[in-house]
């Protein structure tokens, strides 16, 4: 039975109980606490939390997930994956366990020929939480399973909770039996992987407080609405059904495992660790490519950097499989065919995605290769100075900086005879991860405890009005202060006031929130900001500027309208700019994010190169030109599924509801699904100036432009500018770049005769200083504070030239100067001075702290630096001290 088939399946069984089938929703989750949707329940949070009350007394679906915190484990377990499907069916107070039962037992033991998936029923074993009568007595009244094979299990294991306040309640979980050659006999409380889990579910009954662990909280009281949330694991189903031992080899990940023990030349099952690597690459080049799906480009941190690991950790995996040459394209191919049966999107995504995948690929490569430099260079110091372990400091710069793998570094470590300071790296690697804790942690508080907007959504939704009108009365129902509903608010206060009509519009799709004020008898409010906590309900932060604002008070809202008009102005302009892309460089040109206010426009787009001067210009040009026809802007609300009929673009990783609003500007030329603001004609946005296209990542860049009045200015100004060097530099307009090369080639021309002078000048200086050497000890040391220099670089060169001119004694050598008034000190030592035990790392590291900074280096030359140019002297006599003290060392040692 193939994964598609078991997808169809769950959710046809289900529809044909009145379930609504809901599409899975982007793997790019919408809770600003997490980066993706990791499990199926994620997108139905608001519903069995109450916040928001569902839309459906029941739904189904199949939702795609991301899970990267156990990524170690891939390939190693049979059931351990970054991207799983979880189908889940739901009841929001409408059905609870008699029907989840007798559901799951019947679509699992059912015969496939009605649809069903046909398990054994001898071979299904069940765990209910251990005081949970109900749910064993409903399992051996609703199905045919004995006693025997239903066992109780505590907190641990099965009872439901988001680790927070809140809804919670036990669980019943349904086990497979592999069979005694897969463990001992017992059932699931044994903890055998014999037995496997496939589907859990949730009978969420309780409200919980006071949670200090899993096992450790209050049950305040029974919910007095019920709701069943299900999770079956389509992968587990998968694997089961045919007939491979884990989900690496179901029908949508084998293909990529075949591919890569193709291209390796390494057959599948002759040696383990090849074996996991294999795995690792199917797995990762699945969720890579399903991410990329969903809008996700590989970056440098957040979601982007739990992408670029996954495809790295792919490429690694190939590496040490022995291939070297690019493989991307090929792995990805074999992917999107596999799973495009399930997901049709993704072939019209995958140009982008292959596109991507390819770069990024390139920039690893590349990466590797600068990598391997500076761990060449490290083990090439290790060697020098005799030992045999690479720093784990070196090992952890690697990994932060040029993402070098850790496996990789001690791969080539271990080929070079040495080993790497693990511990040390796997030290710096935790602090690193718990500082990465605190700061999510510190986010997480940062958010408002969406539960005092769930009794104010419950009243019903914040009728938005401003599409058609700038004003418009609601009543206040709600007024939040410092967290929690207050009655009332005075002059000065600032608080959160939530009105069952609006016409300011709260921020989202890219757009800010509008400015403007409330009004009501005896009150006025400015606000400051709109904002949607939860689904259907809008909260105005204002300033009450007078009198006294109540629940239960009518506020007449006024959007300030020169303020919405440029708003209107800079959103359609998004809109213009991101069709005239698709126009100018083809549909891969994909919008991936947007950011639009009053007078300006910021627009990222898939795409891997820089935009060049005259592509620039042509994309103002297309941009104008649709200003200047007088587009219509027309929109029009639909079902989701006729709008892509349409050809609207959607935005990826955006939620969209089953009817959505869609802006079409010029017919079809833009059309994309939006709930912004906008003009009425394109003749409105009055003019479009780019001001910047950059890089915002290996895959994406970013167009940002001044719109409407904001563009004029931006052209006086530059106007202005030119008029300025056209007056100062006596040259006509059209000559000024002419006439700015000749300048600018004059200036390098003079500053490399000033360099050349300085170099002959500290050349000069290099006799002098080696004959102020004074022997201290078995050493000369020769010392100088040359006052103010250009660079560093200068007082390296010269310490290097004295050093030199010293000959073949013992020799240290401290050069001084400031640096742009900060003070620098470079300490170089001899090979004859090194022999002795005089390193220059300790020494320029003494230096540095007179200096009030810091500083190290290597045995032979190292640099230190500071904040207190006064004190070079007492920097310089550190350097003396430690030479001194190194000779002392020495003569006892001697005695």
């Amino acid at each position: 039975m193939q994964t598609a088939d078991i997808h169809s399946r769950f959710l046809s069984y289900f529809e044909r109980r009145d379930h609504q089938i809901v599409p899975s929703a982007s793997l790019v989750s919408d809770d600003p606490a997490i980066m993706f949707t990791i499990a199926g329940m994620v997108p139905f949070i608001p519903y069995l939390s109450g916040r928001v009350p569902a839309p459906w007394p029941r739904a189904a679906d199949v939702q795609k997930c991301i899970r990267t915190n156990d990524i170690e484990e891939v390939g190693r377990t049979p059931r351990h994956g970054t991207f799983f499907q979880m189908a889940g069916n739901w009841s929001f107070g409408d059905y609870f366990k008699r029907e989840a039962i007798g559901y799951a037992w019947e679509l699992l033991t059912g015969s496939e020929s009605d649809g069903h998936y046909g398990f054994d029923p001898q071979r299904l074993w069940v765990t209910v939480y251990e005081t949970d009568d109900e749910a064993e007595r409903l399992w051996l009244e609703v199905t045919d399973i004995p006693a025997s094979r239903i066992q109780r299990l505590g907190l641990e294991d099965n009872y439901w909770m988001t680790g927070q306040p809140g809804p919670a309640g036990p669980d019943s979980e349904i086990f497979y039996d592999l069979g005694p050659e897969y463990g001992p006999e017992g059932g699931p409380a044994t903890g055998s992987d014999r037995y496997v889990e496939i589907w859990n579910l949730v009978f969420m009954q309780d409200e919980i407080a006071d949670v200090r662990s899993k096992t450790e909280f209050t049950i305040v009281r029974e919910l007095p609405s019920k709701n069943i949330d299900t999770g079956m694991g389509l992968e587990r189903i998968a694997f089961l059904k045919q007939g491979v031992p884990n989900m690496y080899e179901i029908d949508q990940v084998r293909p990529v495992l075949d591919l890569a023990s193709e291209l390796s030349g390494r057959r599948y099952g002759a040696v383990h660790e090849d074996d996991v690597r294999m795995r690792v690459i199917a797995d990762h080049i699945r969720s890579s490519l399903m991410l990329m799906g969903d809008g996700v480009t590989p970056g440098n941190d957040g979601r982007g950097y739990i992408l670029r690991r996954l495809m790295r950790r792919a490429i690694r995996s190939m590496r040490l499989l022995g291939v070297q040459d690019p493989t991307f394209p090929t792995l990805f191919g074999a992917s999107r065919d596999a799973m495009a049966t399930a997901y049709p999107e993704l072939e019209q995504a995958y140009p982008r995605i292959e596109r991507m995948a390819v770069a990024e690929e390139e920039t690893f490569r590349s990466t590797l290769e600068s990598g391997s430099t500076v761990l060449d260079l490290a083990i090439a110091d290790v060697r020098r100075d005799s030992g045999n372990v690479v720093p784990g400091r070196t090992a952890f710069l690697l990994h932060d900086t040029y993402g070098f793998p850790i496996d990789l570094t001690m791969e080539i470590a271990e080929e070079a005879g040495l080993q790497v300071d693990r511990p040390t790296f796997e030290t710096l690697m935790s602090e690193q991860r718990t500082r990465a804790k605190a700061d999510a942690k510190s986010r997480r508080k940062q958010l408002a405890d969406l539960s005092v907007y769930s009794d104010l959504r419950a009243k019903g939704e914040t009728a938005f009005l401003g599409y058609d009108e700038l004003e418009a009365d609601g009543e206040v129902i709600g007024i939040i202060a410092d967290g929690a509903q207050v009655a009332a608010a005075s002059t000065g206060q600032e608080v959160e006031v939530v009105l069952t009509a609006t016409a300011l519009y709260a921020e989202s799709g890219g757009q800010e929130s509008d400015q403007g004020r409330l009004i009501g008898a005896g009150f006025e409010a400015d606000v400051l900001d709109v904002q949607r906590p939860i689904a259907g309900l809008v909260s105005h932060t204002v300033r009450v500027t007078s009198g006294e604002m109540a629940v239960g008070d009518v506020a007449h809202a006024v959007v300030d309208p020169l303020y919405r008009r440029a708003a209107n102005q800079a959103h359609s302009a998004t809109h213009v700019v991101h069709a005239a892309l698709r126009q100018l460089l083809g549909p891969d040109a994909h919008q991936s994010g947007s950011y639009n206010k009053a007078g300006y426009m910021r627009l990222d787009f898939s795409w891997s190169s820089a935009l060049s001067s005259d592509m620039r210009q042509e994309l103002e040009g297309i941009a104008n030109t649709a200003i200047r026809d007088d587009l219509p802007v027309e929109t029009r609300v639909m079902p989701l599924d006729e709008a892509k009929s349409l050809g609207a673009m959607a935005l990826f990783g955006e939620k969209y509801g089953d009817s959505v609003r869609m802006v079409d500007i010029g017919g079809p030329w833009s059309r994309e699904l939006c709930g912004g603001t906008h003009v009425a004609a394109s003749s409105q946005i009055g003019l479009i100036s780019i001001t910047s296209e950059a890089s915002v990542g290996s895959t994406s860049r970013r167009v940002e432009a001044a719109v409407g009045p904001d563009a004029f200015r931006q052209l006086v100004a530059e106007r202005s500018l030119v008029s300025e060097l056209t007056s100062m530099l006596k040259t006509p307009k059209e000559q000024l770049p002419g006439r700015i090369q000749e300048l600018v080639a004059s200036l390098k021309t003079a500053e490399k005769r000033i360099a050349e002078f300085e170099s002959q000048q500290l050349a000069g200086r290099v006799q002098p200083i080696a004959d102020s050497a004074e022997r201290l000890g078995d050493v000369r040391f020769a010392a100088v504070d040359l006052g103010s220099v250009s660079s560093a670089d200068d007082l390296r060169s010269l310490a290097a030239q004295v050093r030199e001119r010293l000959g073949g004694d013992a020799a240290v050598v401290a050069i001084g100067g400031a640096v742009d008034g900060k003070p620098a000190i470079v300490v170089a030592t001899n090979q004859a001075a090194r022999d002795t035990g005089v390193a220059a790392g300790p020494l320029a590291k003494a230096a540095a702290g007179a200096l009030g900074g810091g500083g190290g280096g290597k045995p032979d030359m190292a640099q230190g630096g500071g904040q207190d140019a006064s004190a070079m002297p007492a920097a310089i006599a550190a350097v003396r001290t430690g030479v001194e003290r190194a000779g002392a060392g020495r003569a006892g040692s001697d005695r």
